[in-house]
């Protein structure tokens, strides 16, 4: 049976949504910008040979619609290979990279895109006024049922009470400050988490590390993007801890503990070992095993200790034999319990810095990760990683690498 390698990797700078370096520029542009950057690491590769392209978008709607990974490939020139766009929210692009595991794993191709984007700026203003309205009713309805159990103290409830749609999607923050009174997490303990990713991520700043995964990415206006918008320098405790709280009057997630909206794009190539082989090439990594979850939408942040333990048994591997752990922080709150569940050391854990401060554009994190994680092993010469993440509407995923 065939192993699946990945031979290239890449992603844009990481932009603020709305206000940020990418806002102007579509989703299909900038996902067929970085596609092709990935495909040109690959120079004895004919981009017509790759069987299909999975493009990952946690949001795929407006300017994100029309089978996006579709029109990646026309916009690149590549009409002959077909293009599929895939929505697990924050883990579509672990999803597309699961299905190009799966189907080199099947032998029904060699060569595969796994690629991911989300462009804030241009769906998701902040309101529902700017949602298609098919999404417009879950979204109104999922707000004023998250408000009404916020004002009612309660931690959670049964989506399906009332008749009214299920309670999927209700605010992402509400199920951190719900996991903060489950497990009595401290706002002192989230906001020092926060600080160590802004932290953690300047030190990488400095030494050079995220320069090595981007890919500088032209605005419309002409503008050079080489850098993400996010990371702070000099963030302190102290500069942080009188913040208030965003989703609950008396609660603990604030701006400094939580990642922000964003822009970007990522890919990586993947390939069988013996197509890799054939063209002389030497792989970033090897695929181990993925594992996905479900839980309750109203805990979803739990999500990553399901899913890791699935990658880990499938994998024959315990937490021990993992070198690096990439966690997506969405809120401190989801990653303090899930690394503390799964027996994660923090020297361990997202060693560069995190969505804390580099952010989380939805559809494109998971492959940002993997560009991350091939990244860090390489830099930090270690051998094993693990990233997982929480996906909004109740869901974990996982994927083992290893370096070879």
């Amino acid at each position: 049976m065939p192993e699946a390698v990945i031979v290239a990797a890449t992603r844009s700078p990481i932009g603020r949504a709305n206000k940020g370096s990418l806002k102007d520029l579509r989703p299909d542009d900038l996902a067929a910008t970085i596609v092709r950057a990935a495909l040109d690491k690959v120079p004895g590769l004919d981009p017509a040979s790759v069987d299909d392209l999975y493009l990952g978008c946690g949001l795929p709607g407006g300017e994100s619609g029309s089978n996006m990974g579709r029109v990646v490939n026309v916009l690149n020139g590549m009409d002959s290979v077909p293009g599929a766009t895939v929505t697990r929210y924050c883990a579509s692009s672990v999803q597309t990279t699961r299905m190009a595991f799966h189907a080199i794993k099947a032998g029904e191709g060699d060569v595969f895109v796994s690629a991911g984007v989300e462009m804030v700026s241009r769906f998701f203003k902040g309101t529902s006024d700017h949602l298609p309205d098919t999404v417009n009713h879950a979204f109104d309805d999922a707000q004023s049922r998250t408000k009404a159990t916020a004002e009612s103290n309660a931690a959670w409830h049964d989506p399906r009470q009332d008749g009214a749609l299920p309670d999927v999607y209700i605010a992402m923050g509400q199920t951190a400050e719900n996991l903060a009174t489950s497990r009595g997490l401290s706002r002192q303990e989230l906001d020092e988490f926060g600080v160590r990713s802004q932290n953690l991520a300047e030190k990488a700043i400095a030494n050079g590390f995220w320069q090595r995964e981007i890919t500088p990415v032209t605005t419309p206006d002409g503008t050079v993007v080489t850098a993400d918008d996010g990371p702070r320098a000099g963030v302190t405790y102290d500069a942080i801890k009188d913040l208030k709280p965003v989703f609950r009057a008396d609660g603990v997630v604030t701006a400094a503990n939580c990642c922000p909206l964003n822009d970007g794009a990522a890919a990586v190539v993947i390939m069988s070992d013996t197509k890799a082989a054939e063209l002389g090439l030497t792989p970033l990594a090897r695929i181990v095993s993925t594992g996905v979850s479900g839980l309750s939408p109203e805990i979803m942040g739990l999500g990553p200790v399901e899913a890791t333990q699935r990658a880990l048994a499938l994998a024959g591997m315990s937490i021990g034999d993992i070198d690096l752990v990439e966690i997506n922080e969405a809120f401190a709150a989801q990653v303090v319990p899930s690394y503390q569940d799964l027996g994660i050391d923090l020297d361990r854990l997202n060693v560069n810095g995190g969505a804390i401060a580099v952010g989380h554009p939805f559809g494109m994190t998971g492959a940002r990760l993997q560009n991350t994680m091939l990244n860090s092993l390489d830099f930090h010469d270690k051998s094993t990683g693990l990233i997982t993440m929480c996906v909004g509407g109740g869901q974990g995923m996982a994927l083992i690498l290893e370096r070879v």
